[in-house]
């Protein structure tokens, strides 16, 4: 972003100088003279310009993630609660930010609000970054009048998501560190290990046991072809990649990752523990139902789950309750299906999806916590199985070499 160094007079008259990061000169000046100063001279510094820029660029050229969207949604509503304008808000954190996307972001922000467009439809406009039920929530936000409210809610909707990604993550960082050093630790083995000692057997002449050619077989297999799998590995990555981003690939791979052992529930309940505080933040802020159920259908994460999410809300267009076409879905269990038929019967679905999600994420809590110690014995089996053979394979023919010694 451009630096500009200013001359400016003071209330009192006073000769005031510095320097200010913006988008251009008139902003500038429009900050000056809303902070009670008036400008003398404005001159854009491109020295310092240039390198703050290529500082910011090598701070934040990775896509703005949930931290980034979570401090830009608290800082709006502090800001929307103090009373400040939208333009001089905006202005503001375009000089704070320091990812460059969103800083592009929001200087085309400033631009179409300053041109007359709202902020709903300017945040529209960056699918990339604000999701549809950012977008929603902005504009429910501006039609009541309770703008601040509703950037609050955003803010406190994405600490959870982010807090429950980052403890699914640390539940699978250990089993994931194992699986992968077993990997290496495989085909060090069958590379440079087995090698050596198929030389010495092959030289003794003694009977070789079924593990020990096993082994000599499997590690000729990894020396001979090893260039062969290394380029079906990486075609195989980079085709799933292609594939996943397609409709159906996403679908598919959606749907699968539901009925991976252990994992998979963890996910699914994850992402309808999602689904309902979602539901209700937007029911709450008096979002209609279809139009809510439409808008987090595309934030869940999960396209399978997002198609029966559109299933319910095309049941409900239809006549049925909100607790028959969840009971369709099949992917609620009957606690959570009575806490919906209340909440209809009620009036207060927005509470009952809130006790939902809670009831999710207790579980799922429960499940993160104790999910390492379901996969250690898998993994210490796996192992065993593993040293095993690999002792048995070595060990065995060289006692029968000992014997044949003696």
């Amino acid at each position: 972003m451009p630096s500009y160094r200013y001359k400016a007079r003071s209330v009192t008259g006073e000769l005031v100088q510095g320097t200010i990061e913006s988008g251009s000169a008139d902003t500038v000046a429009t900050q000056l003279l809303n902070s009670g100063i008036t400008p003398i001279d404005i001159i854009e510094s491109k020295q310092g310009a240039g390198s703050l820029d290529l500082g910011k660029w090598w701070i934040g050229k990775r896509p703005p993630g949930l931290p980034d969207l979570i401090l830009f949604s608290r800082q709006m509503y502090t800001l929307m609660k103090a009373g400040v304008p939208m333009v001089r808000s905006i202005t503001g954190l375009i000089q704070s930010t320091r990812n460059v996307q969103l800083i592009n972001a929001l200087r085309d922000l400033l631009a179409n609000i300053e041109s007359g467009q709202d902020l709903g439809t300017s945040l529209s406009r960056h699918p990339d970054i604000f999701s549809t039920l950012f977008v929603s929530m902005v504009r429910v936000g501006e039609n009541t009048g309770r703008l601040d409210e509703s950037f609050l809610q955003i803010a406190l909707y994405m600490e959870r998501e982010k807090e429950t990604r980052e403890r699914i993550k640390a539940a699978l960082r250990y089993p994931m560190f194992v699986i992968c050093a077993i990997a290496i630790a495989i085909a060090i083995i069958n590379v440079f290990v087995i090698p050596a000692f198929a030389k010495l057997f092959a030289t003794s002449h003694v009977p070789l046991p079924w593990q020990t050619r096993l082994l000599m077989g499997t590690s000729e297999f990894f020396v001979t072809w090893w260039p062969v799998m290394l380029g079906l590995l990486v075609g195989s990555i980079i085709g799933f990649i292609q594939y996943t981003k397609t409709d159906t690939g996403l679908y598919k791979w959606d749907k699968f990752k539901l009925k991976i052992p252990v994992i998979g529930d963890i996910i699914k309940r994850a992402t309808l523990g999602r689904f309902a505080r979602a539901i209700a933040m937007a029911l709450s802020s008096g979002v209609p139902l279809i139009q809510a159920l439409t808008v987090v259908s595309r934030a869940v994460d999960n396209e399978y789950i997002g198609g029966n999410i559109l299933g319910m809300r095309n049941g409900i267009e239809r006549g049925d309750s909100i607790t028959r076409t969840a009971t369709v879905t099949g992917m609620f269990t009957p606690l959570v299906l009575q806490m919906l038929a209340v909440g209809e019967e009620t009036g207060s679905v927005d509470d009952m999806m809130l006790e939902v999600a809670d009831y999710y994420e207790r579980e799922v809590d429960y499940d993160i916590k104790n999910l390492s110690s379901a996969i250690e014995p898998v993994l210490i089996v796996a192992i065993g199985i593993m040293v095993l053979i690999l002792a048995l394979g070595v060990f065995l023919p060289m006692w029968d070499l000992a014997r044949v010694i003696r």
